[in-house]
């Protein structure tokens, strides 16, 4: 099957999303050192569980941009 612009479109977006958790989860886990630094430890241990679970949803997104670009994940038209 071919890699059309729809499919290439699909990738790159998924990509957008996966590079914007990432660099969400970055930001949390050094703000999650800021809190523990300031004697806020219940605070940095939320902060890290939701770079955690950002980690993981841009996991998944990169997976998924990876199935699109082999091409087990398919753009349709819309009808």
């Amino acid at each position: 099957m071919p890699f059309t612009q729809l499919n290439q479109e699909l990738r790159h977006d998924l990509k957008q999303a996966a590079d914007l958790l990432n660099w969400c989860g970055v930001d949390l886990s050094k703000l999650s050192v800021r809190l523990s630094e300031a004697g806020r430890e219940e605070d940095a241990q939320e902060a890290l569980r939701i770079a955690q679970a950002l980690q993981e949803t841009e996991d998944k997104l990169t997976e998924y941009a990876d199935e699109v670009r082999v091409g087990r994940i398919v753009r349709g038209k819309a009808e």
